[in-house]
């Protein structure tokens, strides 16, 4: 009995010391509690700040481009081939890749992957204007290209093959559907969100190091640790398409060319992000464009392009340059000192 008298009385003591030491403890923590509420509080208040300050930038104009309703397709022969137009785009790969139905044009991307949502999204490289910049003088032709001109340049660089006639069924249903959503546009150049944003340029090199690191994080989950994309079991077509690779865009591409690719990030990528909503900074998109675009990809052979030197995008990703800069320097900048030149020039 005495013995278990003494446990009691040793352990009512080591729970008064433990008791006392968590008060002390407590006590002494409340001050940096109250720091790291504070400090967390205005964080909070700062990303809010921050979130609010984007939300207002990047507020869509009243009079923002917007597709038409496609319930306002017309009937007949006419809607069909709007309507087949559109699904050409949308499922390029399924009719023209190279298990197409059709017949094989193309190595297996859709329209649709730089033309995000079959040419209707706001800065997704939508066919807006389409239809109202042309036929106009190119840069890269040096001559007057026309819709089914510009429509060849796509199968023959994005997607990497080559176009059906052009006097197909399929030809003729995309200039039908891009005519449709080209309705009621008068000034192409002045409307809001037409084609891919130009994003401020750094005032450094794109980073392809950096990039890497980005891709990782944010966009290998989609397309891939190669870049290889996610297939559909169909086995013609990709959910998420190839950014690298044999099967991807080649090196005469649009989205070869920083400029380009960076806006296109910005304001769609990854996965759900918007004009409205980005989730990437102008920063990350210029970096991750320069890490994808850095990667093997098939050669468009550039003899014929840009015939005048003194009109060749800054940013076009080969030679030759009418210019002292190099190659290098030309596809991931800085950018912004060759423009000076340009303009010193002129």
């Amino acid at each position: 009995m005495d013995m278990s008298k003494n446990k009691l009385t040793l352990l009512a003591i080591c729970c008064g010391f433990f008791l006392a030491n968590s008060l002390i403890s407590s006590c002494g923590d409340s001050g940096n509690s109250k720091q790291q509420n504070t400090q967390t509080s205005k964080s909070t208040k700062e990303a809010l700040v921050s979130s609010n300050e984007v939300a207002q930038k990047n507020k869509m104009p009243v009079d923002a481009w917007k597709a038409p309703d496609e319930s306002k397709i017309p009937g007949g022969e006419e809607g069909e081939m709007i309507r087949y137009g559109k699904e050409l785009i949308a499922n390029t790969a399924a009719y023209l890749g190279p298990k197409g139905k059709v017949g094989v044009f193309s190595n297996g991307l859709n329209c649709q992957n730089c033309h995000l949502d079959a040419g209707t999204r706001i800065y997704g490289n939508n066919y807006a204007a389409v239809m109202s910049s042309y036929p106009k003088v190119t840069a890269r032709s040096g001559t007057i290209t026309t819709p089914i001109a510009r429509i060849k340049g796509c199968f023959e660089r994005s997607l990497n093959g080559k176009m059906p006639d052009s006097t197909s069924k399929e030809i003729k249903a995309m200039v039908a559907y891009m005519t449709w959503l080209n309705q009621g546009v008068k000034n192409p150049e002045e409307m809001f969100g037409r084609g891919a944003e130009k994003i401020a340029f750094l005032d450094r090199p794109a980073d392809p190091k950096k990039g890497a690191l980005l891709y990782a994080a944010k966009c290998q989950s989609c397309h891939g640790e190669n870049g290889e994309g996610m297939p559909n079991p169909d086995g013609k077509t990709f959910f998420y398409p190839p950014l690298w690779g044999s099967l991807s865009y080649n090196d005469g591409a649009g989205m070869y060319r920083l400029s380009n690719f960076a806006g296109f990030i910005k304001n769609n990528m990854p996965f759900g992000a918007t004009y409205e909503n980005p989730q990437l900074t102008d920063e990350e998109s210029w970096d991750i464009a320069a890490f994808v675009d850095s990667q093997p990809r098939p050669h468009k052979d550039p003899t014929g392009d840009y015939p005048d030197l003194k009109k060749k995008p800054i940013d076009a990703p080969y030679g030759p340059y009418g210019d002292k800069f190099s190659e290098t320097e030309h596809k991931y900048g800085p950018f912004q000192p060759i423009k000076d030149a340009y303009k010193t020039k002129s």
